[in-house]
């Protein structure tokens, strides 16, 4: 025995598992504490779990490599003839890639809150490892429509240095006039006309075309110092304050305007954190015990000043009667679990292998989602824990999600079908058989979404031998993806999502661009999606406008009428090259773009831990990036390469000339560790592997080599 402090050993036993040391700690003192399930118990399951879904998890991974194989060879043997939609759906039939499609149905979910079944509006997804960005987006339940357009360029223009600007302010106060006349109408003239609002006999005053749209104030009913009004299920708040400087630029003196932002957030444990052992698992899982628990703060310095952020209370007004109205002060919490591929070191098995990240996730985040049950349940009033899994190719592999959840349940005593699962159509199998996919969960799901970016980037893999790929922004405009948006939504209404559960679209990934938002983003309701990923709690509050002008509830009724838009011969249409001629200078902007990409990301993923962050593009234009983004990118230059569209030579001038780039787009931080001139550091060839690697990765994933170099770093 050596002298001073004893080592921590690597790994504890607890009944047939190794679990780390960390993860033990915090498992057994804060996460179980509070449940009514013994350590014992906990452990026991955990192993059993382990024991018989690891197994069922191995396999389905197998099979789909199995399928890849064959979809490989096709592509291969028809590469450079004419598509042939009839034959390639016969094919694809035969080897089980086109499942056979059951009976109509309508799905059983049951004990889902208002912002899942009922409320259409913004969906914040945030990284679990971050306390700051977490509780920021929990509280994103409300926010100032005056700050979101007098900061950003909502308007147009971006505000100028040098304080308060008095005209900027006019300017947001006549937008957000315009607003509420077109969400609230006025039953006379505009709100921009009003002078002072007041409540008489219980009647708003001036009174609205719709009286039933005034639901509350506070203060005192002739000088009220909020008014509470609702659209199309979402509140908005004026509040007045003439001795405000805000206030008094307006005759009727209101000092702001809050709306309704964002109805729900995911917290991520996957595709936007960087989580590669036990103790950065036991961080994750710690935030999520915090936003549970309630207990979760956040200190950080701020214009000079320290500052703790924490869950915001409820809010209270007085209704038109004289009741109480009580509203949510927070956004309703999911928990996007790990997928079905990656291992975690934090647990090893009875034989002494990585158990299944995903199925660990199941197990703690639910676990942890007890203390919301088992206490006030400030987040599901209804008693539901939401979990979304992410990355399931097609409905076995829902099943096994959905016997996942059973026995997880099962383990904690909670009643079955308390989980309740969000099925993310990113992967083209699950794109295909959705119905299916939606019958295996049709109990738990509860939510169902589109993204153009891990979906672009399994396109790619699943079609890799079919020849070169069209570029990002042409794949954008493709056939295949506007018949992937529309059956997303077509199929879930005819599966009874409507009044139950979420149909949802993807990121708007460039948050400092909220007037491009604003006019494009309005095309997510109008499609008849009740839910829209956005990246910031602004983005949530300008985004929240659209669903007062959008009326989703009556959209989805119109599509469920009409004839179906999208077909599986148009969803199975592979977005290679046809035709199109592109030059050299295209070709290497293309390339370099995707490496600045890839670069910008991995370098703050390998290095500093970071999984999700605004990463500058090669414009200097900061985008949302997380694995989603760096897939297509790299599957993007991965098919390139294989296809002759460019040589490994060209693609490594790239990375160098591009990590040059982003150094110096990095250089105001000093944490940050530069690439050039040795382009030698686990980044740089982490960002590398994945392009040069990127045809053997499973379904084109990013996780194995960002893991694998994330450890190396760790370990120097």
């Amino acid at each position: 025995m050596t002298t001073g402090s004893q080592s921590t050993p690597r790994y504890l036993d607890r009944g047939h598992l190794k679990v780390d040391p960390t993860l033990t700690a915090f498992l057994e003192e804060q996460a179980l504490p509070g449940t009514r399930i013994s350590a014992e118990a906990f452990w026991s399951g955990f192993a059993d779990l382990v024991a018989e879904f690891g197994p069922q998890i191995r396999s389905a991974l197998a099979h789909r490599a199995v399928v890849q194989e064959k979809l490989d060879a096709w592509h291969r043997d028809h590469r450079g003839t004419a598509h042939d939609a009839e034959a390639y759906r016969t094919f694809l039939t035969e080897i089980g890639y086109i499942e056979p499609e059951g009976p109509d149905f309508t799905i059983g979910t049951e004990n889902t809150d208002p912002e899942i079944a009922a409320i259409a509006g913004p969906q914040l997804v945030v990284p679990v490892t971050n306390a700051r960005f977490v509780l920021n987006a929990a509280n994103a339940r409300w926010g100032s429509l005056y700050d979101a357009l007098y900061g950003t360029d909502a308007m147009g223009d971006l505000p100028k240095g040098g304080g308060f600007d008095a005209a900027r302010g006019k300017k947001v106060i006549a937008w957000s006039k315009a607003f509420l006349d077109d969400a609230v109408p006025l039953a006379q003239g505009s709100h921009s006309d009003c002078d002072g609002y007041f409540v008489k006999d219980g009647q708003l005053q001036p009174a609205l075309a719709d009286p039933a749209r005034f639901v509350g104030y506070q203060g005192s009913a002739e000088n009220p110092t909020s008014i509470l009004l609702l659209s199309n299920g979402l509140h908005i708040i004026l509040d007045v304050n003439r001795d405000h400087s805000v206030g008094q630029l307006d005759s009727a003196g209101i000092s702001d305007l809050r709306l309704e932002s964002a109805m729900s957030a995911i917290i991520d444990c996957e595709d936007s954190v960087a989580v590669v052992d036990g103790p950065d698992k036991a961080q994750a899982y710690g935030n999520w015990l915090g936003l549970m628990n309630g207990a979760l703060t956040a200190s950080f310095s701020k214009g000079g000043k320290e500052v703790t952020r924490s869950l915001s209370d409820d809010l209270s007004f007085i209704s038109p009667d004289g009741s109480e109205v009580a509203l949510k002060g927070r956004a309703l919490l999911l928990v996007r679990n790990v997928g079905h591929l990656m291992t975690t070191p934090a647990v090893l098995d009875a034989e002494g292998q990585e158990v299944s990240e995903g199925l660990m996730d199941a197990l703690i985040t639910v676990l942890i989602a007890m203390h919301d049950l088992n206490g006030a349940r400030r987040n599901s009033a209804a008693g539901s824990v939401y979990v979304v899994k992410p990355k399931m190719h097609g409905s076995a592999e829902v099943a096994l999600t959905d016997a996942m959840f059973t026995a997880v349940e099962k383990i904690l005593g909670l009643p079955q079908y308390t989980v309740k699962i969000g099925i993310m159509d990113e992967e083209r199998r699950t794109s295909v058989n959705l119905k299916e996919c939606i019958r295996a969960a049709r109990n738990r799901v509860a939510f169902i979404n589109t993204g153009f970016l891990d979906r672009t980037g399994d396109e790619i893999h699943s079609g890799m031998e079919a020849g070169p790929f069209l570029r990002k922004a042409e794949m954008k405009t493709a056939p295949w993806l506007q018949h992937y948006e529309a059956r997303n939504v077509e199929i879930g209404l005819a599966c009874g999502l409507r009044g139950k559960a979420q149909i949802g679209k993807g990121m708007w990934a460039m948050p400092e661009m909220m007037a491009d938002m604003l006019e494009a983003k309005i095309g997510h309701p109008k499609a008849g999606a009740n839910c829209a990923w956005v990246p910031s709690p602004t983005a949530a509050t300008l985004h929240a406008t659209h669903y007062h002008r959008v009326n989703v509830a009556a959209v989805q009724d119109e599509i469920a009428k009409r004839p179906p838009q999208g077909t599986l011969d148009g969803l199975l249409t592979v977005p290679i090259r046809d035709g199109q001629n592109w030059s050299e200078a295209d070709i290497i902007a293309e390339v370099e773009n995707n490496c600045q990409g890839i670069l910008g990301y991995v370098v703050r993923w390998v290095d500093q831990g970071v999984g999700c962050s605004k990463v500058p593009d090669i414009h200097d234009v900061g985008l949302m990036e997380d694995r989603a983004t760096c897939r297509i990118s790299s599957q993007a230059l991965t098919n390139w390469l294989h296809h002759g569209i460019v040589t490994r030579a060209q693609v490594e001038t790239a990375l160098r000339k591009m990590a040059n780039v982003v150094d110096q787009q990095n250089a105001g931080d000093p944490a940050y560790l530069p690439m050039a001139p040795a382009f030698d550091g686990p980044a740089f060839q982490a960002a590398a592997a994945l392009i040069f690697e990127g045809t053997s990765q499973p379904s084109g994933y990013t996780e194995p080599l960002l893991h694998k170099f994330r450890a190396v770093r760790k370990a120097l």
